[in-house]
């Protein structure tokens, strides 16, 4: 069963709203953990309008499943995590400044800089994913910059599913496979939520975790957190 670890980007977001640390998110993410997730996710951008840096030692001090840091890698990005040392670092090529996320690195193109990056998050004993394109060309540069997992970026899935599902998994379940026979970890993340989850758990036997922001909080603020989590933890479910 693949793991589930919530975002809780849009926490943060709703904290930073008030200039206060209401809701504190800290005690989401114990509540988080608390209800079933397993791992615990932000994704702190330079301008820090949800998650901030602050956030990454804060959680690293009290997070037991995993923790789980995702951005760009910038020197500030790259220093702030070298010194909290989060079980897993997952880098992104979003420029600063970028709404969100839309597309994966260019591992052939980005090689140099990608290998360079991922041997200093390696050296500091981090656990390190690469968000990715269902591409065999990218997984094989994925290897080669010698990267643990990828992260597959979920939104062309999401966004074909209720069109053609079957149609809308195929590249990654295709993906996935050469993934797995490259010895590559393999999770994924955007635009995944409680209507095309499963679905996408099931076509990819290989896959070892989510990240799930946006759409769980969204679904938290009618079903409770608790009840959601256990919601998506039962999607997941094979």
């Amino acid at each position: 069963m693949p793991r589930l670890s919530v975002n809780l980007n849009k926490v943060a977001l709703i904290r930073n709203s008030r200039g206060a640390n209401f809701p504190d998110l800290i005690r989401v993410a114990l509540d988080c953990e608390r209800y079933g997730a397993e791992g615990i996710t932000i994704h702190p951008r330079p301008d820090q309008r949800h998650a901030k840096y602050a956030d990454v030692e804060a959680l690293k001090e009290v997070v037991t499943t995993e923790l789980n840091i995702e951005g760009y890698p910038t020197e500030k990005f790259l220093k702030v995590v070298l010194e909290a040392r989060p079980d897993q670092v997952t880098l992104v090529p979003d420029e600063p400044g970028q709404l969100t996320s839309d597309h994966g690195w260019d591992t052939v193109g980005r090689a140099t800089e990608l290998s360079r990056i991922i041997g200093r998050l390696k050296n500091a004993g981090i656990r390190t994913s690469i968000f990715v394109d269902p591409s065999e060309e990218i997984l094989d540069g994925a290897l080669a910059v010698g990267t643990d997992r990828i992260e597959f970026y979920t939104g062309p899935y999401a966004h074909q599913y209720a069109i053609d599902r079957a149609a809308a998994v195929a590249p990654f379940a295709i993906a996935s496979s050469h993934a797995a026979a490259l010895g590559l970890g393999i999770n994924a993340g955007h635009d995944l939520n409680l209507d095309n989850l499963a679905f996408f758990s099931e076509k990819l036997p290989d896959l070892q975790e989510v990240s799930i922001g946006h759409a769980l909080v969204v679904d938290a603020l009618y079903y409770g957190l608790e009840n959601t989590i256990q919601l998506y933890l039962n999607r997941l479910s094979r």
